[in-house]
């Protein structure tokens, strides 16, 4: 074999190991069009909610809010005298926004060495893992989306010192993604997918 066809499938196969499912889906307002679109989406949840006991609107809510069901978001950089990028704002990657230390305490924990942050699976696992965990240490419903967003975002030590009370905007995006696990309660009632 040439040593140019070698490079070129390669590249192909590297490219092939790339993102978890391509672009986010379409109508994120859609319990229904999501699970639709992303058959393997609907499968991550409920091996979750199976496992961990979150329910799949609360993982569905959550995700929604961290990266809008894109696998390969990150936060923004920060920028020095406007034009210098000082590197990105934290560690948060994927469709959970774990971050480094987080995910490696998850992946050590749960012997899940191979784990990605873009592959919808293992983030969905992940905030399984983390939700049962402030379940167990906070005494927080898995039910209660609010407070769980508040704990996911805050991390459990801030969240049990109240941290998240000096925050407004924190309360009103933990209340908005409440408000949107209620609606996709709702909706995953009539889907067929689920």
């Amino acid at each position: 074999m040439s040593r140019t066809l070698r490079a070129i499938l390669l590249v192909l196969l590297v490219g092939s190991c790339g993102g978890q499912g391509g672009p986010p889906p379409d109508r994120l307002d859609n319990a229904c069009t999501i699970l639709d679109q992303r058959p393997q989406y609907a499968r991550a949840f409920r091996a979750t909610e199976r496992r961990w006991g979150v329910p799949v609107h609360v993982q569905m809510a959550t995700i929604y809010q961290e990266s809008k069901f894109d696998g390969e978001a990150r936060t923004p950089f920060r920028w020095a005298l406007g034009v210098i990028p000082m590197g990105r704002m934290s560690s948060a990657y994927g469709y959970s926004q774990a971050l480094d230390g987080t995910w490696d305490e998850y992946r050590e924990e749960t012997g899940s060495r191979g784990a990605r942050r873009n592959d919808i699976r293992d983030a969905t696992d992940f905030m399984g893992w983390y939700m049962d965990k402030s379940s167990q240490k906070l005494g927080i419903s898995k039910y209660d989306t609010r407070n769980q967003y508040l704990a996911y975002h805050e991390g459990r030590g801030g969240f049990s010192r109240g941290s998240h009370q000096g925050k407004p905007w924190l309360l009103r995006v933990a209340d908005k993604t409440a408000a949107r696990a209620e609606m996709y309660q709702a909706q995953l009632r009539s889907c067929r997918r689920y």
